[in-house]
């Protein structure tokens, strides 16, 4: 933990915060700015003196939670919050895994694209939102509860999630889930979350424990992808990664490739939501035993 320097920066923090900002009422004899001590401890749920402790450094070292709830209290954007994890010794990414949010930036560029599918993930890609063409492409992701929420997960223990992928990518693309998660557990400092995810899916996947077991590592990367859907064919993209520059959400963009024809196929999957009936859904593969090499698309 950085000596002296946690205490100073909750101290300033303290002081840039008003009392109307949080509720309070200013009062008449206020002789320091911003929150008073005991304010900021009422509001955290602590003692007031467990803060001055901790504004002092004598407290040793705070819990996440108690980062996470002084961070709320202090109006603390993504940056100071992350910064006030890492006063305290704890990864960044900490910070940013105790909220599923998406930050503004993110979403208006989400909600920006119209003609091309797009989704924000955090950094152990679990789905956080979509926009419409991304939702008829894959299906309701970020609107899924518990693991399946998680692109990871759903690879490794679900044979429809690889509907949209061609068989022999199969192995890229396991790999590379591998090689990301091992990046971030590693990011994190092995915290809960990460780890869970982990042991869970080398308890339920025999092929990422295989992968898992190679150590390789890698973060999530522009790359070219071949989807296919139901009833609109083949679609070649670049998935493209626009990184949020406070927290470790990305943008993942399938942007069409010039020439392909994906473009206009984007289009008629887009203007297939005015007719629901026609506008076709993920199917899983069926799955044999034997190693398959042929590109057909599914539902085929």
């Amino acid at each position: 933990m950085n000596s002296g320097e946690l205490g100073r920066f909750l101290r300033t923090r303290r002081e840039a915060v008003q009392p109307a900002d949080v509720g309070l009422s200013t009062g008449a004899r206020r002789r320091t700015p911003g929150l008073r001590r005991s304010e900021v401890a009422l509001l955290a749920d602590i003692s007031v003196d467990y803060y001055e402790r901790l504004e002092q450094d004598r407290a040793g070292r705070p819990s996440v939670r108690l980062l996470t709830v002084l961070a709320t209290v202090l109006k603390l954007d993504d940056a100071e919050r992350n910064y006030l994890h890492n006063l305290a010794g704890y990864p960044a990414s900490a910070a940013s895994d105790t909220e599923d949010r998406v930050e503004p930036e993110l979403r208006f560029l989400l909600d920006s694209l119209i003609h091309t599918p797009a989704h924000v993930v955090d950094d152990l890609s679990n789905v956080l939102a979509q926009n419409r063409l991304s939702v008829m492409l894959f299906g309701p992701w970020a609107q899924q509860t518990g693991r399946r929420v998680n692109a990871i997960w759903r690879w490794f223990t679900e044979p429809e999630a690889r509907a949209q992928s061609f068989l022999e990518d199969d192995p890229a693309v396991g790999r590379q889930y591998a090689a990301i998660l091992r990046s971030a557990w590693a990011a994190r400092g092995h915290d809960r979350a990460s780890s869970d995810l982990v042991t869970d899916l080398l308890a339920s996947s025999a092929e990422f424990q295989y992968l898992w077991e190679d150590m390789g590592v890698g973060h999530i990367r522009s790359t070219h992808k071949e989807l296919v859907h139901q009833r609109h064919g083949r679609f070649e993209v670049s998935c493209d990664t626009i990184r949020s520059a406070t927290t470790t959400r990305s943008l993942l963009v399938m942007r069409p490739l010039a020439g392909t024809g994906t473009a206009q196929r984007f289009e008629a999957l887009s203007a297939s939501a005015a007719h629901p009936a026609d506008a076709g859904s993920p199917t899983a593969r069926q799955v044999s035993p034997a190693p398959r090499r042929s590109r057909q698309t599914s539902g085929a």
